[in-house]
């Protein structure tokens, strides 16, 4: 499943995240990535012991916690603080596939990563190229998002961004263990979740509302790993 879940930073929050960014020392994203990543990355990040990427990080997750659409399809355990880059200059991500275990700083326990998100910063008119591209099944997706808005969508998805030939492209990126490893049973909990939200909201908590609560809520016991 690939969802664009809109409006996660307001226009004063982007703009206040973007004032700090400018100001940041940037590092070689290649020192977060493995040798088979290495040869196709081409950007620079915060380094993730960045004071300012952490502060920056604990904004966004504190506003996803609260975020209905993206809580009820990403269905989190835990996340790995987000990160920050910046593309310009030609700058870009060839076609890749993110490790499927990652280690959380300031924890022993490992992180299976089951959601991407990535959370745009810049206006989609201040850059050309830089477009997220994900291959999955159904064929190629290209992702630019106004700023302040977030493309979620399956770790196991081969992507790539593409050469930011004018302007600079600021982003935040992150992963996410969910509760329900299965990409295909997460899709089916999130339209279950958003239909019973919809009869809810017609017709209040009548008996088939909490039937299909009580169902949604038995698959997540069910296929949840935790």
């Amino acid at each position: 499943m690939m969802l664009h879940v809109p409006e996660v930073l307001t226009r004063d929050e982007v703009a206040a995240m973007r004032a700090e960014l400018e100001r940041a020392d940037w590092a070689d994203g290649r020192a977060t990535v493995g040798a088979q990543g290495a040869q196709v990355k081409h950007n620079r990040q915060l380094p993730e012991t960045s004071p300012l990427a952490q502060e920056l990080g604990r904004l966004i997750l504190d506003k996803l916690g609260r975020h209905p659409l993206w809580l009820s399809a990403a269905l989190p355990l835990r996340s790995v603080p987000p990160l920050f880059n910046r593309y310009e200059g030609g700058e870009h991500y060839g076609l890749h596939i993110d490790g499927a275990v990652r280690a959380v700083p300031g924890s022993p326990l490992p992180l299976r990563t089951d959601v991407s998100s990535t959370l745009f910063l810049s206006e989609p008119e201040e850059y050309d190229g830089g477009e997220l591209v994900v291959v999955d099944t159904y064929g190629t997706h290209e992702v630019k998002l106004p700023a302040g808005d977030l493309i979620l969508y399956p770790s196991t998805s081969l992507h790539r961004v593409e050469p930011v030939t004018r302007g600079a492209r600021l982003a935040s990126f992150f992963w996410t263990q969910s509760l329900v490893a299965d990409d295909a049973q997460r899709t089916m909990l999130f339209d279950l979740d958003q239909n019973i939200q919809k009869l809810r909201a017609r017709l209040g908590d009548v008996d088939e509302v909490l039937g299909l609560t009580g169902h949604y809520h038995n698959l997540v016991r069910q296929w949840s790993r935790c």
